[in-house]
């Protein structure tokens, strides 16, 4: 291989683990943020993609069910041609590359062609779908030694690549990938070839996944239960003693909300961390990306004048990022700032005020327009039992915010004799996002909850989601922050499952574990 050869691209032969986004390396990822195309398999998890820059160039080279999309020659092809054009290019497969990956195929090729490659190893499921079922593959006092074999070879051809023989006495763990459907023949080979009928076995299915499901049984049994209980690709085998240590090491599937999948519809998974340390798995599907506006025009004016208002009001972290963003853009000193109190709805946006060295004046108890009335009203008026008609005559107020906003408390300022400026200082748009894996998801029951912080994330899901959105939605159950979030699913003609008291995520989260984990 010529290491030497700059004038063509770079190929990155990243292994993403057999299926929990956790496992993905940290080389890996880093692959993947810089890849300017990716080629990637069917079977991982869908949240790996989240991580590849938005302009990059998607190839799906998946197989399933022996189905394949591209056959072998035509993705090396396309490897080569990307990387011959120059670019970063990711070849990305479950698992490990270089175990069963067909990945050292791939390398020989790039080899051949003189193009840089880079092998970034994955965790394979051999090692990993065991240790999530609580089995060790070695153990001082059951193993010293494991093996790993392929179990879809042709079990009806003449001579066999592997040694039985040797292999079904000569290892203490036998680790058999894709061995669902040759299972019986895999099975009566070892027995035959004097393995003990009554060794322990287990099945693991979707490995370290919430669809993860394992069957243990012997030697003798094993393909008779994995048929009674229709257990199908992928699924990983484990035979030997060491699988007798699942019933003390199961840790996995023992997590109270194992088998749930949260779908989060915003821009990040932010505040959901909980969850997934108590054994969910967290999907994101963002229905709405933040970005500026079309124009400055509006915002620019107000920081021209900003000396003229009392009040600056923020109603998110976004309304307060992109706000500070443009004001020191302009070139304005934060010490022009001084003499304003700052409003703030909501601790992380309080916090991302915080985080420019500024207090908030005010927090208002309730996490919406008409808690803000209340709070401005109990601080100007003193609190009194009777709101004076001009309350807040004289009061300027500065209330940068999003693109479509409630006109609530706007119109109850100037209500009361204030004057208020509403600027549009960052934007929400529906992403381009297709969601035939999520749909599927969704169709098979493998989503749980459904979670919305605004009526932007659910409307524009429903559009994203198409005619089957409302359908597909039936099947979750559907949380929520805030009664204007309730009233856009209640309008669709959908019931809200969970909505929290207080209108932010941790709250949604409590929620959450509260209606999943009984009891709590």
């Amino acid at each position: 291989m010529d290491n030497n050869n700059n004038s063509k691209g770079i190929v990155y032969l990243v292994g993403a683990g057999p299926g929990d986004i956790g496992l993905l390396t940290v080389k890996g990822m880093k692959c993947l943020q810089k890849a300017e195309v990716v080629i990637y398999d069917f079977h991982l998890n869908a949240q790996t993609l989240n991580y590849i820059r938005g302009d990059a160039e998607f190839i799906y080279a998946g197989k399933r069910g022996g189905h394949h999309t591209m056959t072998q020659d035509e993705i090396n092809a396309a490897i080569v041609a990307k990387a011959k054009e120059g670019k970063v290019v990711c070849r990305l497969k479950g698992g490990d590359p270089f175990v069963f990956g067909r990945g050292g195929e791939e390398a020989q090729v790039l080899a051949k062609e003189h193009i840089r490659f880079e092998v970034v190893p994955g965790v394979s499921s051999s090692v990993a779908a065991p240790a999530y079922a609580g089995i060790p593959l070695t153990h001082r006092l059951y193993s010293s030694s494991f093996a790993v074999i392929p179990g879809y070879e042709d079990t009806t051809k003449e001579e066999s690549a592997i040694d039985w023989a040797k292999l079904a006495t000569g290892v203490g763990t036998l680790v058999f990938l894709m061995a669902v459907k040759n299972i019986g023949v895999l099975t009566q080979k070892l027995i035959e070839n004097g393995r003990k009928p009554e060794t322990p076995v287990a099945v693991v299915r979707w490995g370290t996944r919430p669809d993860q499901r394992t069957l243990v049984s012997t030697l003798a049994d094993i393909a008779e239960l994995v048929r009674e209980n229709d257990i199908r690709p992928p699924a990983v085998m484990v035979v030997g003693d060491v699988v007798n240590l699942r019933q003390e090491l199961s840790w996995y599937e023992e997590k109270p909300m194992f088998g749930h999948r949260i779908l989060v519809t915003r821009e990040h998974a932010a505040g959901f961390d909980a969850l997934e340390d108590l054994g969910a798995e967290v999907v994101l599907f963002p229905t709405v990306e933040i970005g500026p506006p079309a124009s400055w025009e509006e915002l620019d004016a107000c920081i021209a004048r900003i000396y003229s208002y009392q009040w600056l009001v923020f109603t998110s972290a976004n309304g307060v990022k992109y706000f500070f963003g443009r004001l020191f853009a302009k070139g304005v000193d934060i010490r022009e700032l001084k003499g304003l109190k700052i409003c703030a709805i909501g601790a992380k946006t309080a916090a991302e005020v915080n985080r420019f060295g500024l207090i908030v004046d005010l927090m208002p108890e309730e996490f919406r327009a008409e808690g803000l009335i209340e709070a401005f009203v109990k601080e100007i008026g003193g609190g009194g039992g009777v709101t004076p008609p001009l309350l807040l005559a004289g009061t300027r107020f500065l209330l940068p915010r999003a693109e479509v906003g409630r006109e609530i408390f706007p119109e109850k300022v100037r209500e009361l004799g204030g004057e208020i400026d509403v600027p549009v200082t960052y934007k929400a748009i529906k992403p381009e996002l297709h969601g035939k894996r999520l749909k599927r998801f969704l169709k098979e029951g493998r989503v749980t909850v459904a979670t919305f912080t605004s009526a932007a994330t659910f409307n524009n899901f429903r559009e994203i989601m198409g005619d089957e959105a409302d359908a597909l939605l039936r099947k979750v159950a559907i949380a929520v922050i805030g009664p204007v979030t309730e009233k856009a699913v209640k309008k669709a003609g959908l019931g809200v499952t969970i909505m929290p008291q207080e209108a932010t995520v941790e709250a949604m989260v409590e929620a959450i574990k509260k209606w999943a984990i009984k009891g709590t």
